[in-house]
């Protein structure tokens, strides 16, 4: 890809790298990872960290886990029970009351 390279290099499980190439996929919730900060910003597919997608972080808002999927809109896809199970996919001790970093983004046009 071409412009500068991103500060900032997030993995993200295979199954959802599609979404964030279709731009679907507009969020991503961290725990105890690295602070990211508004600006540039690049996903790199887990299974394969050579296929990646720069995007634009444009908010970071730290927040309870409890307090996410109301965040981003998705609060009937995702009630506290199946947050919590799919946090802990990643994040085997984190709880709900425990504070997380929501990232929202937006891809990055080409060019």
């Amino acid at each position: 890809m071409t412009g500068p390279i991103p500060a900032k290099t997030l993995l993200v499980v295979d199954r959802l790298f599609p979404e964030i190439l279709s731009g679907a996929k507009t969020s991503t919730i961290r725990w105890r990872e690295a602070r990211i900060v508004p600006g540039p910003l690049r996903f790199a597919m887990e299974g394969d960290p050579s296929k990646t997608v720069d995007v634009t972080a444009t908010r970071c808002t730290d927040m309870p886990l409890s307090k996410a999927a109301a965040f981003v809109g998705r609060a009937k896809d995702w009630p506290d029970p199946v947050m919590l199970e799919g946090m802990r996919e990643h994040y085997p001790e984190i709880t709900l009351s425990d504070e997380v970093q929501v990232i929202e983004f937006a891809l990055r046009p080409h060019g």
